[in-house]
């Protein structure tokens, strides 16, 4: 069974290239997935340099020149050496690298060029962090950065944030539900509102209403109860605001496209990884009862019309329960088609796995819903004993 697992730059930095690819593949995977373009955070890093890691908006590359030659928006530059070296020796030890690739969420950008980040229903841009993938500077460069990473000599693009994103405040003491945030989160800059428009809805009607409905919770009215569904949605805010958000299925699916096009000229292949199990699952592994397969229009995720398009898809099944691991992942082949590799993406340790036999559990259960590949997040992030549950968990799913 294929497999890999996820590192940061910052790893291979600090403990250096030959020593983490050493212990990597004595777990056993069959490959490397690094993130070559990642997004400013702080982690916890209990084998790190530093125990405590801030990263950075960065591609640590150099990226081609031409590739970026008259567009707006370029990467902002980070460890440019950090990959130096890297593919050969992966393929030294046989091991397959994987180019792990965040497109959409860069605060750094999104300060720089307010723009080309989303606007909300009050026509505030309060998400600098969150580029529009309506936006054609937006999609220029995510096919640049596609073709750079593209060109590092990796086996494929791993493509995360390739898609809208939730809206995250980080304080509110308002109680708004799923519904309103929902809505609150919903991007009405002109390129959305305009291919809205194209597709027959009423691009203006459906702002005014999201922005009476959030309003009113915001002045003081008690928030919808409930998941969001389509259905919820249609009853509580109506058509018009259910057809534009629907529209954003084109946005994303006509973007991935051009993206997994520009990839396979490179000679690489695009494995698109939907955000939603990580919306629903992150913080304590408790994934809301909607399955993510099923949850990710919410973020314009058509998969039905990306199964055509993407030859691959991860699935971050971060669930405590290897039952819905399972689920989570047979939904996915449902949709994208059985043609398709899924892979699931599972953490070893905390908050998800207490204990190897539930990482073994999970492993099981992805491999009897159909998954081709089991990768594990993330090297940098797990304390070693934890990390050494990975061979059993590869075991099992052999």
């Amino acid at each position: 069974m294929d497999s890999s697992v996820y590192v940061f730059v910052e790893d291979l930095r600090g403990e250096g290239v030959e020593r983490v690819l050493d212990r990597i593949g004595g777990y056993g995977v069959t490959g490397v997935t690094v993130g070559a373009v990642h997004h400013a955070c702080r982690d916890v890093t209990p084998h790190g340099l530093s125990r405590l890691t801030v990263r950075h908006d960065a591609a640590h590359f150099t990226p081609p020149p031409e590739l970026f030659a008259g567009l707006r928006l370029k990467p902002p530059a980070g460890h440019a050496g950090a990959l130096d070296g890297l593919a050969e020796a992966c393929a030294r030890r046989g091991l397959k690298l994987h180019g792990w690739t965040v497109f959409l969420r860069n605060a750094t950008l999104g300060v720089r060029h307010p723009d080309v980040t989303v606007r909300d229903c009050f026509g505030d841009r309060g998400s600098p962090t969150d580029l529009c993938p309506a936006h054609p500077d937006v999609r220029e460069y995510a096919v640049a950065l596609a073709r750079s990473v593209a060109r590092l000599g990796v086996e494929s693009v791993v493509a995360e944030a390739l898609h809208f994103n939730p809206q995250q405040a980080e304080r509110s003491f308002v109680p708004l539900g799923p519904m309103d945030t929902y809505l609150f989160g919903l991007c009405f800059c002109d390129y959305c509102m305009r291919r809205a428009t194209d597709l027959g809805v009423n691009a203006e009607a459906a702002r005014e209403e999201c922005a009476g409905i959030v309003g009113r919770v915001l002045d003081g009215e008690p928030p919808a109860q409930g998941e969001v569904t389509r259905a919820a949605l249609t009853a509580y805010a109506g058509p018009e605001v259910v057809a534009y958000a629907r529209a954003r299925s084109e946005t994303v699916t006509t973007l991935v496209s051009e993206v997994a096009s520009a990839v396979a000229a490179e000679g690489a292949r695009l494995v698109f990884v939907d955000s939603t199990g990580a919306v629903k699952g992150y913080t304590d592994g408790l994934p809301t009862p909607g399955l993510a397969a099923h949850d990710a229009w919410q973020l314009g995720v058509d998969l039905v019309a990306l199964g055509d398009l993407v030859p691959a898809f991860g699935v971050l099944a971060y669930a405590r329960d290897a039952a819905r691991v399972a689920d989570d992942v047979g939904a996915y082949l449902r949709s994208v088609g059985k043609d398709r590799e899924v892979r699931a993406v599972l953490r070893p340790g905390h908050p998800d796995s207490d204990s190897a036999d539930r990482l073994v559990a999970k492993a099981r259960g992805a491999k009897a819903a159909g998954a081709a590949a089991v990768d594990f997040y993330a090297y940098g992030l797990a304390p070693h004993p934890v990390l050494d549950r990975i061979p059993a968990a590869l075991a099992e799913a052999q």
